[in-house]
């Protein structure tokens, strides 16, 4: 159904969407350009970043072109094979972008904490390997959901109240009693998710142990200033995805609901790019650089 049905309104959140989604690209693509053309950013930490990049332009485009489609159009329908492909790419793309949140983890852990091992532990072969891990395993990831959501029977409306179609509104349409199996799916997800965070924390509990045994206070600031976008981008994604999943219910208002959907689908991948890499100095050197080249 996507936004309520005031044609002045529809066109104000395509309007709105459209701009939020320009934004995305061109901040992902600028850095996907830079870290592939600048050699300063030949490292495993920038080759994250243009992995992360692409992610998050592949997952918002998944779900913000067919809306504003259907705002411009009018349109409320979607096929039956094209929900079920934006419930595996959108939970493929999610999957993969938290399991390379998980490899940055532990590229900011090995760069502090054995900074004369780092170029050995974190060769170009071992990065290449974890970034297709990485992508496997969101790969499997979205598998497994669509199979679990789509292995139900629907029972009476078919109206989801969502501008995409995702799996809380799906559930809710589903035949009583026959939504056991994504549902366990999702609770060994979140268990699963749960002790990846752990394994964050604790790695960046050493980092926090580590950097308090620099002398300097300048010193301990540099260092851990490099790990600040990553928690920040890992706290933004797991709360906003967080809130969506467990905070709401099938009861919940349907505008409410809308409004926690926006939260976890435009709010990473717009600000990933703010966060994580336009206010670094070395992206905003190779920027300039770039800039007057052209």
């Amino acid at each position: 159904m996507g936004f309520p049905e005031d044609q002045v309104l529809q066109r104000l959140y395509a309007a709105f969407f459209s701009l939020v989604y320009l934004a995305v690209l061109m901040g992902n693509l600028l850095i996907i350009t830079l870290t592939t053309i600048d050699q300063h950013l030949q490292t495993p930490m920038y080759f994250f970043l243009k992995n992360l990049s692409l992610i998050d332009i592949c997952y918002i485009s998944v779900t913000v072109p067919k809306s504003v489609m259907n705002s411009l159009t009018n349109s409320h329908s979607i096929s039956f094979v094209g929900c079920a492909s934006q419930v595996f790419l959108v939970v493929f793309f999610a999957g993969a972008e938290f399991a390379l949140l998980l490899v940055m983890s532990y590229d900011r852990y090995a760069a502090i904490c054995c900074p004369l091992h780092y170029e050995a532990i974190m060769n170009r072969g071992a990065c290449v390997q974890m970034v297709r891990a990485s992508w496997f395993s969101g790969c499997v990831y979205g598998s497994i959901h669509v199979a679990g959501t789509f292995s139900v029977h629907f029972c009476g409306s078919n109206i989801v109240h969502q501008f995409f179609c995702d799996i809380p509104s799906l559930l809710t349409l589903a035949c009583s009693g026959e939504q056991i199996l994504e549902y366990v799916f999702i609770i060994v997800s979140f268990c699963f998710v749960f002790v990846c965070f752990t394994l964050m924390v604790a790695s960046y509990v050493y980092i926090v142990s580590i950097v308090l045994r620099i002398p300097s206070s300048q010193g301990r600031f540099k260092t851990f200033s490099t790990c600040m976008p990553h928690l920040t981008v890992v706290t933004l994604f797991l709360s906003s995805g967080f809130i969506a999943y467990l905070g709401l219910n099938s009861k919940s208002s349907s505008s409410l609901n809308l409004f926690m959907s926006i939260l976890y689908s435009l709010l990473p991948p717009s600000f990933n790019p703010v966060i994580y890499s336009l206010r670094n100095r070395d992206t905003k050197g190779a920027l300039g650089k770039f800039l007057v080249i052209k």
